[in-house]
Parts: C-alpha cells; structure tokens; sequence
C-alpha cells in the first residue's frame, strides 16, 4: 500500500480542477451564498451535471457493472473518491457529491439487492442525485434509531411517515434513502422525490452555518416508497457502514480546505507589506505557517491512509478494524486541522479577511461544518481506545 497519489488520481485531480476553476471560482461561489443567505439554494445543477456525467465522479464508488468506475483490477476505488474530494474542498464546491456519491452510494452498495442495483445504475449514470435521510452530524459509533414509520402495502412497496432532520443533500435529491421501522425490524427504503404526491414529502432548509451546504428537514406523509434492505433488530448495518466511511473520505475534504487556506495564505503574506517589507518576513508569522504546515502534512498522512485502507475494504462488506482505525485517526486529527488552517487564513489576511467579499470566510464555515459533522473529534477519539488498547478519556 502506498499513501502517494497515482497518475491516475493527479490526472482525475487536474480534470476536476480545471472544471471547479471554470464553474467554481471563489467569486462564483460567493454569488451561490449570497443566493442562499437570501433563502435560495447554494447547489449548482449544471457543475453537478458535468462532474457526474462528463468526468464521472458520481460513480467512482459503484462497480463496474452497475455502470459505475469501481473495481479491485485497476478501476477506481476510495482513493479516486478522496482525491475529488480534496478538490471539492479546495473550491467549497456547493455540489452535492458527499450527501450522493458518497453517503447515500455506500448505503445502497451495503445493502445491495435489485433495487438498490438499479438506483445505483441511475446515479453512476448521473441521471439521479441521492441523498441519504439521516442527520449529518450523527456519529457513526452511536447511529440514529430510524424515526420514520414505513407502513408494509405488500413485500417491497410501503408509505412512509416521519421527520428526520440535519439532512445535506436533500433539496437536490431525485432519490432519498430512508432507514424506517418496520412491524418486524428495521429496513432502507427509497422515496422517489418527484415522483410522489403533492405533499409526501416535504424538504424545508434551515438555517446553516455553511452556506454552500445547507442542511434540511426532510417530513414524510405516507410518501410511497421501496424496500431497498431488511433487518431484524434494531441496527442498521448499511447506515453504520455509510456513516463510517463517510467520515473517512470526510477526512480528504477536510485536507482540501486547509490546503487552500495555507496556499492562499502564504501567498499574501509575501505580497502584503507593511513597515516597508512583506508582513510574512516577520518572525512570528513564519513560525504560525510552518506550524500550520506541518499540521497540514500530517493531516495529508492521515486523510491518505483512511482512503487507502477504504480502497482495500470491500464495497458492500463490513470494513475491518484497520479501515476503521484509519477512519478515525484521519477525523481526529483532520477536523482540527482544517479549523486551524481556516483560522489562521481570517487572521493573516487582516481587515479584508474579515469581509463578506473574501472567501475567508466560506472555508472557515466548511471547515467548522465538517468538524462536527458525521461524529466529533471527541468521538473519534474514543472510538479509538478499544483498538489502542487505552482508556478512553473521563
């Protein structure tokens, strides 16, 4: 295993790059959140529409031959995913590639069966976005108890009813993964969003601290639906495994902001004078970068193996201890670092970092966002005693 990146991946990177520096420029970026500050939505369709279908990142982790790019002989996996998502994080790309490509494809390549097959030839294909119904700052050690109610009408269709709140990705979904209680156990089901009644479902965003990515309560009213997994229990093995990796490639986008924030940086602090020389010839702002460096260094090590340990797990199978150690390894260490780089980045830019005009301020929201999205530092961190063999912490 090794942690460098591939041609492959620096050749997928440049693609995505140079798409986000077309469509996603931070001035773009900056109108999409002033669009949502005034009660509109962040998501840009036509970015999404050309990451998915003309480079194909929404089927980076769908198999080959459900339409998608994954595979164990040379396709793409995680890693591929995590490189995306670095970019993404970079340009705090309002796209929804987490809440889809991500968390509602794990979901459905974990519970695996017909019609989760063809949802997923759907969304590799870019014909559906998907959003996984579950709150973003559930913590993948203590998973939600699903709150919606699907009443059985048969073996694989249903209603749903209930509220599920905290959910990203859900103004834009076609397709919203549903963990539900059933008369017997527990299940996944899919609601078709445009296809269902006036009033089954309705997804009402509130108010964010990220502007490029809103979350929203999603209410069900006996909105038709299909069984996609069952259970017995109370446990749902597919929101766990999606929640978990998640959070690992959580990690690569958490990489991505602070890597922007530490380039963007430097290069004003060599531009910026003040006492006739450039503000980062001082002493004390060397030594904040090149702390700020190696932070950022260490959190490229671990965002890396998370996604390499991911790439070796298999797709629809329970992840192994070393993935899950490297899970949260990354999210420890990663969430802290992007919050610092973010930090660092409005303070040494001075007054203009503090304005709405610079994009200072969208990666200090991201990188907050993220910290305590899909479990906290702290949880990731207890997580880790049972492994590591040492006491959690009191």
């Amino acid at each position: 295993m090794t942690l460098l990146y591939t041609d492959v991946e620096e050749e997928l990177r440049a693609a995505v790059r140079d798409l986000l520096a077309d469509k996603a420029s931070p001035s773009a970026v900056l109108d999409r959140a002033d669009s949502a500050a005034a009660g509109g939505t962040p998501y840009d369709a036509e970015l999404w529409k050309a990451l998915a279908r003309d480079i194909g990142v929404a089927g980076l982790l769908i198999p080959e031959e459900l339409g998608g790019s994954a595979s164990h002989e040379g396709g793409a996996s995680a890693r591929e995913a995590a490189v995306v998502l670095e970019e993404l994080g970079r340009a705090v790309a309002p796209v929804p590639f987490l809440s889809s490509a991500v968390l509602a494809t794990q979901a459905l390549l974990v519970a695996g069966g017909e019609v989760a097959g063809e949802l997923l030839g759907r969304l590799a294909a870019g014909e559906a976005t998907a959003a996984l119904a579950v709150s973003f700052a559930a913590s993948p050690y203590a998973p939600p108890a699903p709150v919606a109610i699907l009443g059985e009408d048969g073996t694989v269709t249903g209603t749903v009813t209930g509220t599920v709140t905290g959910v990203i990705g859900a103004e834009a979904a076609d397709v919203l993964i549903v963990p539900v209680r059933l008369s017997q156990g527990v299940g996944l089901c899919a609601v078709e969003v445009p296809s269902t009644a006036q009033g089954a479902v309705r997804v009402a965003t509130v108010a964010s601290l990220d502007l490029t990515r809103p979350v929203a309560t999603v209410s069900f009213a006996s909105a038709p639906a299909r069984i996609v997994a069952r259970a017995e229990g109370l446990e749902l093995p597919w929101v766990w495994e999606a929640l978990v990796r998640g959070a690992g490639l959580l990690a690569s986008e958490q990489l991505g902001v602070a890597e922007w924030c530490l380039t963007t940086t430097v290069a004003y602090v060599k531009e910026r004078r003040q006492f006739a020389r450039p503000v980062g010839s001082f002493q004390a702002v060397k030594h904040r970068l090149a702390d700020l460096w190696l932070e950022v260094v260490g959190a490229r090590a671990a965002a890396r193996n998370a996604a390499a340990r991911l790439a070796e797990a298999p797709a629809a199978g329970p992840l192994g201890d070393e993935a899950a150690v490297a899970v949260a390894v990354a999210q420890a260490h990663c969430g802290a670092v992007a919050v610092h780089a973010a930090e660092e980045c409005v303070q040494l830019h001075g007054g203009i970092g503090m304005t709405w005009e610079h994009p200072a301020h969208l990666y200090l929201k991201r990188a907050k966002a993220d910290q305590i999205a899909l479990g906290t530092p702290g949880d990731h961190r207890d997580a880790l005693a049972g492994p590591a063999g040492l006491p959690a912490p009191l």
